[in-house]
């Protein structure tokens, strides 16, 4: 039985691992900034989960959800970073303060709780941090500029982080989901106020008055949950793990393109070095 700290669990994914988690007999603290949406899960687990108010972007309340968490159950053998909202806008579009809070939600957010958890990670020598990405880190489709810029922060710094905390028994794995049947593209989708006349074919496409996904997501996020805590128990878990057909289609698109584009200007690429 290990702890688990998962951030964002009103709706979704969050919501789901949770659940998950607890109907398999771990531990979790189970984190909203809006605590009352998570009563319910922590009613049903009244012994093995913790509900508490936190709101990633306030210091605070990072450190007071460790401690609670290290108060109650011991120990956070796993912090999920899941905390989070979609925005869409064309770049130039973006308004300062919305693109910032963006940034201290995913990237800053992210880096609070993972701090907050290594040290006991580090002093026991174990643990898993798992930092929730997007397949629009990938793909960076128009008008999702912002949104994929956060999501591949987080999978560059997961990645570090994963080099950094290895000899130490720590393991990070980044989980990069495709469209799956949550609020993401309803509830939690926000997008730039003042749409620019000139970005309606590309940006304006995705906007939330242009959008017919939402409800029609592929995706199931009991099963994404279940792939994940499986990720999570397994003695080897991946650095990167792909949610769905549409995230395993357009990862590897998205790398045959790179690669094709990478080729075909390798004489160019090759050429810069100095004269031996």
């Amino acid at each position: 039985m290990t702890t688990w700290l998962i951030t964002g669990c009103s709706t979704g994914l969050g919501r789901h691992l949770a659940e998950t988690a607890l109907a398999r007999g771990h531990h979790v603290v189970v984190t909203a900034r809006d605590v009352s949406k998570v009563a319910d899960i922590a009613a049903r687990y009244p012994d093995t989960s913790l509900a508490i108010a936190l709101d990633v972007t306030d210091d605070t309340q990072v450190s007071a959800a460790v401690d609670a968490a290290t108060v109650r159950f011991g120990t956070v053998d796993v912090l999920v970073n899941n905390a989070g909202y979609g925005y869409r806008s064309a770049v130039e579009e973006g308004e300062d303060g919305p693109v910032r809070r963006l940034f201290d939600t995913h990237v800053f957010g992210t880096v609070r709780t993972i701090k907050a958890v290594l040290p006991g990670m580090r002093g026991r020598r174990s643990g898993t941090i798992v930092n929730i990405s997007s397949i629009g880190a990938r793909l960076s489709p128009a008008g999702s500029g912002y949104y994929a810029a956060v999501k591949a922060a987080i999978e560059a710094l997961t990645l570090s982080l994963r080099r950094e905390v290895a000899p130490l028994g720590i393991r990070a794995l980044t989980v990069e989901p495709g469209a799956f049947r949550t609020d993401f593209a309803g509830r939690s989708l926000t997008q730039s106020a003042s749409p620019i006349a000139e970005y309606a074919a590309t940006a304006g496409a995705r906007r939330i008055e242009n959008d017919t996904a939402h409800g029609n997501q592929p995706g199931d996020p009991v099963k994404a949950a279940q792939g994940v805590v499986d990720a999570v128990e397994s003695e080897d878990p991946p650095f990167l793990l792909l949610l769905g057909n549409d995230a395993v289609d357009g990862f590897t698109g998205a790398l045959d393109a790179l690669r094709a584009d990478a080729e075909s200007w390798e004489s160019v690429s090759r050429s810069t070095d100095f004269d031996s």
